[in-house]
């Protein structure tokens, strides 16, 4: 009879909790590893959205102190890059029509990687988040200035990068946004040149 009890137990074996408990740590971990590594990743694109404004403005004033004038407002394009560009008018304003063509005269003179023919015709450089970056005249809650503008950043990165660089309010400072830090929208950013 004793046999016949111990054979049932055996069978009927399953998951000790001490087992189970294990089970839900190692999952717990990798659960945890997985959001983490996500964070990380979501960090590193809002450094390199940050780097890029670093890089593009250092770009754009270093074409500015060669030849007198920003990219893409240069009326004297064609002269200074040595290429058939598109010249601008000169007024210090670089604005719709002249934007698209300030990556390709950086990159005509070296300024930028990239050949100018991949940004002629008004092709911007995209970011990490997806959308795109290029510089424009214009006016941003109340300031009128030439913004490095960065199209579809979602909105927690949106923040990050404006109190990395600013103030942390959408509406001030050298760093602004086309809607409050809310919601789950994608924003766009500008960042005064």
């Amino acid at each position: 009879m004793m046999n016949c009890f111990r054979k049932k137990m055996k069978d009927n074996s399953g998951f000790t909790l001490v087992e189970i408990a294990i089970v839900m740590v190692i999952i717990g971990l990798l659960i945890g590893g997985v959001l983490k590594g996500q964070e990380m990743i979501k960090n590193a694109k809002i450094k390199r959205v940050m780097k890029t404004s670093d890089e593009v403005r250092a770009a754009i004033f270093t074409y500015q102190d060669r030849f007198g004038y920003y990219p893409g407002d240069d009326p004297l394009a064609t002269t200074h890059t040595g290429a058939a560009v598109t010249n601008g008018n000169g007024n210090g304003q670089v604005a719709a029509a002249e934007d698209e063509h300030v990556f390709e005269h950086l990159a005509t003179v070296g300024l930028i990687s990239g050949s100018a023919a991949s940004y002629a015709g008004g092709t911007f450089p995209s970011h990490p988040f997806g959308g795109r970056y290029y510089l424009l005249w214009q006016n941003r809650n109340g300031k009128t200035s030439n913004w490095i503008t960065y199209t579809l950043v979602p909105v927690d990165a949106a923040i990050a990068i404006d109190t990395s660089l600013d103030d942390g309010v959408y509406t001030t400072g050298s760093v602004r946004a086309s809607g409050p830090y809310t919601g789950t929208a994608a924003l766009t950013v500008y960042v005064d040149l």
